[in-house]
């Protein structure tokens, strides 16, 4: 399983309701608004890094009000 955190800069007064849509896409365990740099971040699970591509670039990219993502892959060390 790759677990990775998806940190989203949304259109101006977007990131509740981006927030709200990214969190029902099959694969994100959690997403959330917030303040600062980023106006929102989502947890996100897929069994492979390919699929995980697959999730950001198809799905949460492709949701209205976002201009930019950055993903950040759980390890373990």
């Amino acid at each position: 399983m790759v677990q990775a955190y998806i940190l989203v800069q949304t259109d101006v007064g977007k990131a509740a309701e981006v927030a709200a849509t990214i969190a029902t896409i099959d694969g994100v365990v959690l997403a959330e608004d917030v303040t600062g740099p980023y106006d929102c971040i989502a947890r996100v699970e897929a069994e492979t890094v390919d699929e995980l591509g697959k999730l950001v670039i198809s799905k949460i990219q492709d949701t209205d009000g976002i201009t930019r993502t950055l993903t950040c892959t759980v390890v373990h060390v």
